[in-house]
This record gives structure tokens, C-alpha cells and sequence, in this order.
């Protein structure tokens, strides 16, 4: 990885490892992932080893309690190889932020470091069927009984919730009070009416498994995160991290397709001369590259401020907008380049394409993330 502004020695030494793993362990298994659809969990010993499952804890709750520069370089050299693998880390650290953030201590106890260990894997349950995009519409009930709370409703498109441990899920607990309604419960994965749904079939990141959970269980009242109505405002500190972990794997697809690109524009000859030479071929590639900068630099903002402690909502949101349209772009010109050679599934180019494309969907569309930015802006 080339050194960057405001990137340490020790950050770039971290992502060295990470990336060798990667390369070695990750990439030559990514087809077959994708093909099979097989689950990315099979390289949690391995990752787990590197402290990868952690990262995003601080050392307190068994973290490695490295800087969150450092947690954006692995993902993108994690998502250099596999997507899919970054997928399944990326929902993992949906679930443990969710109880850094709005857990009490004899939670975060309980959960996190075995999380950070990786011997238990957790899954994040906002979206639904009808509110994925505004959480406030959600149907999903958390009704108080006794020393317990029964949930009931229904959560789609839930990452690793089939392999997971533990699944934080999102309720109203007030269904009058909009956003300001929502609670948020830890549900461990042998809770009685916990129902989870065989894999999604998906396009993209066929690896990373997604699943419907259909709710009907009771879960006791020491598992809520803080106090009643406190969920949204969790569930956005953590939205706010994510689309970090967003643009970073989109950076690490982008990186790898562009790669590609410039490697088979060397080497593909066209009437004896390399492709390299021609100037149209030559202006994609400036294109591509000016995009995946332009995605770096907001994405390396948006981080150094996390590690500030400031609130990065904006940064993150430009950061994620930007990094994911970006590694669409560059994807589609880079598949372009190779022509039909491209197209065939005996090169990764038609993958990364799919893998892609999912990045403007997950973690708030490009249509929020522009929201989120104009709001900021009208709000100054």
C-alpha cells in the first residue's frame, strides 16, 4: 500500500499484514465463495488470529485498540480480495458498535470480548421489508412484560444473522413516538421464536449471507442498550461508522479492478501494439484513478475525524457516496477495458461489477446519503 497523507508508519504496518493475509488466504478462495455461495465465515479462524474481528473495539473490551485509520486500511485490503469477507466484518462490527455504543458495562462484558476473539459472530437487524430506508417506519414491536420484553415482527436482508451468536435487532417500544420510539435488544440466537430464513440469493457478495428473521420471542429487559427509546440515536453513531467500512470496501474493489485494468492494458495486444497505447484507453484509466483519489481523500477526512472523537455524520456520508459510485464507475470501465475477455466469469472483473453494486444500496442508498448532505449544508 503507497504511504498517504496522515496515514502513520504504524497504520501502514498493520494494513501490510492484513494485506499479505489477504492475498495469501483470502483472494484465491474468493471465486469459489462467489460461485458456491459459501459462507466468508470459514476464514474467521484466520482473521480472528490477525485480531480483524476486534478491531473496532478499543483494548478495554478486547480490541487490539488500533486507530480507526488503521481498521479503514484492512478493510479495503481485505476488500482488495474478497468482498464478501469484508461483508461479513462489516455486519459483525454493525452489531459489536451497536453495544460499545449503547450497552452498559455487564453487556459489552458479555458480548464484546469474545466478539473481538471471534468466537462468537453478531448480526445487525434494522431494515424491514417496508422501512429500509427510514428506520422510523419500522413495524417490528418490543412490548414490556414483566421482567422481559416480547418482540415480534419481521427484519429482512440481515447479514450473517444465520451464522451469528447474537443479533442486536431494533424495536419500537413506543409506536407513537417515531424515531424517538425505537430500543434496540441483544438476542442471542437460541432465543425460542427466533426464526431465521435459508440465504438470500444475491447478485453480488454471494459469500457474505443475508436473511429474513421473523420475530416471536421474549428477551429479558437486562438486554435492551440503554434506556427505551435510545435505539435510533444508537443505530445512527453506528450508520455513522459503517459507511465508513462502506467506502473502504468500495476502495478496496476499486483498487483491485483498476489494477487489473492497467495490468491487461500492458499486456493485451491490439494490431502489435499494447492497448496501453491508445489514447482513448489511456484517458479511462486517468478517469478511473482521478475518481479513486477523489474517494481516498474523503474517506481519509472522514476517518481522521472519527479519530478525533468529533461527529462525522457529513464526512462519513460523503465519504461513503462518493468511494461507493466511484468503484462503480471504475468497475464498469475496467470490465470495459478487457473487453469480452472481461465478461467471461474466468476472470474477476464481472464480479467485482457485481460485488460493486450492492454499495450504493447497503448502510443508506445514494439518494440518503445526498439527504444527509444537503441537510447538513441547510442546517449551517
Amino acid at each position: 500500500m503507497n504511504p498517504r497523507l496522515g496515514v502513520s508508519d504504524d497504520d501502514l504496518e498493520i494494513a501490510a499484514a492484513i494485506g499479505r493475509y489477504a492475498t495469501a488466504e483470502l483472494a484465491p478462495l474468493a471465486a469459489e465463495l462467489d460461485e458456491q455461495a459459501r459462507s466468508a465465515t470459514c476464514h474467521l479462524p484466520g482473521l480472528s488470529a490477525l485480531g480483524v474481528m476486534g478491531m473496532n473495539l478499543p483494548e478495554r473490551w478486547g480490541g487490539p485498540g488500533v486507530s480507526p485509520t488503521a481498521l479503514v486500511l484492512a478493510i479495503v485490503e481485505i476488500a482488495r480480495c474478497c468482498a464478501a469477507t469484508a461483508s461479513m466484518i462489516g455486519a459483525h462490527y454493525l452489531a459489536t458498535d451497536s453495544v460499545l455504543i449503547g450497552g452498559d458495562d455487564a453487556l459489552r462484558a458479555r458480548y464484546l470480548p469474545r466478539a473481538a476473539q471471534g468466537v462468537i459472530l453478531g448480526a445487525f437487524a434494522l431494515t424491514e421489508p417496508r422501512a429500509g430506508s427510514n428506520p422510523a417506519d419500522m413495524s417490528t414491536r418490543a412490548r414490556r412484560d414483566g421482567d422481559h420484553y416480547h418482540l415480534s415482527g419481521v427484519k429482512h436482508f440481515i447479514s450473517n444473522a444465520g451464522e451469528a451468536d447474537f443479533i442486536v435487532v431494533y424495536a419500537k417500544t413506543d409506536a407513537q413516538a417515531g424515531s424517538r420510539g425505537i430500543s434496540a435488544f441483544v438476542v442471542d440466537k437460541d432465543a425460542p421464536g427466533l426464526q431465521i430464513s435459508q440465504p438470500e440469493k444475491l447478485m453480488g457478495i454471494r459469500g457474505g449471507h443475508a436473511f429474513e428473521l421473523a420475530l416471536d420471542c421474549r428477551v429479558p429487559a437486562t438486554q435492551r442498550l440503554g434506556e427505551e427509546g435510545s435505539g435510533f440515536r444508537t443505530a445512527m453513531k453506528v450508520l455513522d461508522n459503517s459507511r465508513l467500512d462502506v467506502a473502504a470496501t468500495s476502495l478496496g474493489i476499486a483498487e483491485a479492478a483498476l489494477a487489473a485494468a492497467v495490468s491487461w492494458s500492458r499486456e493485451r495486444l491490439i494490431g502489435g501494439e499494447p492497448l496501453a497505447e491508445k489514447q482513448g484507453i489511456q484517458w479511462m484509466l486517468a478517469d478511473m484513478k482521478l475518481r479513486l483519489e477523489a474517494a481516498w481523500a474523503l474517506t481519509l477526512q472522514a476517518t481522521h475525524k472519527r479519530g478525533s472523537g468529533e461527529r462525522f455524520s457529513l464526512e462519513s456520508a460523503m465519504a461513503k457516496l462518493v468511494a461507493s459510485e466511484a468503484v462503480g464507475f471504475i468497475t464498469d470501465r475496467a470490465l470495459q477495458i478487457h473487453g469480452g475477455y472481461g465478461y467471461t466469469r474466468d476472470m474477476p472483473l464481472e464480479r467485482y461489477v457485481r460485488d460493486a453494486r450492492i454499495l450504493r444500496i447497503y448502510e443508506g442508498s445514494s439518494e440518503i446519503q445526498r439527504t444527509i448532505i444537503a441537510r447538513h449544508m441547510l442546517a449551517a
